[in-house]
């Protein structure tokens, strides 16, 4: 599926294709929330990164959190956002040099609603933040071990 993206200001524009468009993922750790989880948490869809294109490169500033797991001490996922408005775009780590991590709330297409939603890094979540959702929606105090990719295809929603 091709997603469409912009910030708000309009000075960065995208595209890329998604085979992973669905919703479902929505993240509490601190990073997300803080860096672009107005409601609490952060989605982010899954795509191709060969496929991104970009109008307005040249607004785009990236963001790398401190994290001491690493050597130099910041974590390799790189958060992509308009530096004039500050609008997250998408995510990046060149550990999976084929994949990119648009945020949902940057996407302009219309986007397919999920069966349900999953709730990760719910231990980080900010003590006002309820986890909304079906009842029977799973939640994950880390990481769940299925995949974003492994989620669709198992439901039948790859595009």
């Amino acid at each position: 599926m091709k997603l469409e993206g912009s910030c708000h200001c309009g000075a960065v524009r995208f595209t890329v294709e998604s085979p992973e468009p669905y919703p479902y993922n929505r993240c509490y750790c601190t990073i997300c929330r803080k860096t672009q989880g107005g409601g609490g948490f952060a989605v982010n869809l899954g795509a191709r990164s060969e496929s991104l294109t970009v109008e307005g490169r040249d607004a785009v500033t990236v963001y790398q959190a401190q994290n001491d797991d690493f050597e130099d001490g910041l974590s390799p996922l790189r958060r992509h956002f308009c530096g004039k408005c500050g609008s997250g775009l998408w995510c990046y780590d060149p550990r999976w040099p084929d994949l990119v991590h648009p945020f949902a709330s940057a996407i302009d297409t219309p986007l397919p609603t999920p069966p349900e939603y999953v709730h990760l890094m719910v231990r980080y979540k900010a003590p006002w933040c309820e986890t909304e959702g079906k009842d029977n929606d799973p939640r994950f105090d880390e990481y769940p071990s299925e995949s974003l990719a492994e989620w669709h295809e198992k439901r039948g929603l790859t595009c």
